[in-house]
């Protein structure tokens, strides 16, 4: 992906003025930053990003992106809510298609921030 591209987040900037440099080791904002900037690694198959972004509580010791086929359609963020200094949650909805089948993911996310950096917890589905 180029810098000018649009940024698959669905913020509207270009990759490069978004999700780029939270890739490269910017530090993200707020959770919903976070969690764009997640959504976008799915997209682009950015395994040690997406894990160095989750909880080392509930981090799984490995993904294998390349493997499940997945390709991401489109992102919406619902709401999202800091309740405090150090948590937060975020509802999206994003599209994916697996083996030409269309999916959508409903999640309710938590943030957790420690040492001035946001990390994902875990989430709720519907």
């Amino acid at each position: 992906m180029k810098a000018g591209d649009p940024c698959p987040c669905g913020s509207g900037q270009t990759y490069g003025r978004c999700c780029a440099p939270l890739h490269e080791g910017a530090v993200p904002f707020s959770a919903e930053a976070l969690m764009r900037s997640r959504y976008c690694a799915y997209v682009l198959k950015l395994e040690n990003y997406l894990l160095a972004t989750w909880h080392p509580d509930t981090r799984p010791s490995e993904l294998d992106l390349a493997a499940d086929g997945s390709k991401w359609l489109g992102l919406e963020v619902k709401k999202h809510l800091q309740s405090d200094d150090t948590h937060a949650t975020v509802e999206f909805v994003a599209r994916y298609r697996i083996a030409g089948k269309g999916h959508r993911l409903h999640e309710t996310s938590r943030f957790v921030r420690e040492d001035g950096r946001w990390y994902y917890r875990d989430g709720d589905w519907s």
